[in-house]
């Protein structure tokens, strides 16, 4: 499966009512494309059940809606494909590549920020036995650290329900880039 280039799901114009490229796409290219925004089946499935949308404004609207549905173990599952804040996303597909853009900032840290973001982020996979997730993009590494110190005085519950939103930003963010 190949992941159709962002241009090939863009809309003619946003404000002209021009159909979406995306409900064009075949399902197999839809569906590669879903993931990359977030790895999780069941709502990729759901959002392709959803085409046609006819525009981008519909889709991102439907997608955030069905993400809210999100259980814990998918966004467990979702995790894996997201590097550790800090570190160099490794691979060559779509997901990777956005966390490439994403994390250009924190990726690029000073050496003590990097440092204390290895150490945070060690910390942080001791405390909830997961990898932290932030939306980076639009965040220095400074913020995205200053996020990390604060979420560790989260509970489990109030944790869980941070990087569920998390995950669910980034996943728009993604769709964004991709359909406009």
């Amino acid at each position: 499966m190949t992941v159709p280039p962002s241009d090939a799901v863009t809309q003619a114009s946003p404000t002209t009512g021009s159909a979406l490229a995306f409900d064009r796409l075949d399902d197999d290219a839809a569906r590669a494309l879903v993931v990359s925004w977030a790895a999780v089946p069941r709502w990729a499935d759901a959002v392709l059940a959803g085409r046609p949308y006819g525009s981008a404004d519909a889709l991102a609207v439907a997608a955030d809606r069905l993400a809210r549905t999100w259980t814990d173990d998918e966004v467990d599952a979702a995790l894996a494909e997201h590097p550790r804040i800090g570190d160099r996303p490794v691979g060559d597909g779509a997901a990777a590549a956005a966390s490439r853009l994403e994390q250009a900032a924190s990726a690029d840290a000073d050496a003590d920020t990097a440092a204390a973001l290895r150490a945070g982020n060690a910390a942080y996979e001791t405390r909830f036995d997961r990898v932290f997730l932030i939306r980076a993009a639009g965040r220095n590494a400074d913020q995205v650290l200053a996020e990390l110190r604060r979420r560790m005085d989260n509970d489990d519950a109030t944790e869980r329900l941070e990087v569920a939103g998390q995950l669910r930003e980034i996943a728009l963010l993604r769709l964004e880039r991709s359909v406009r």
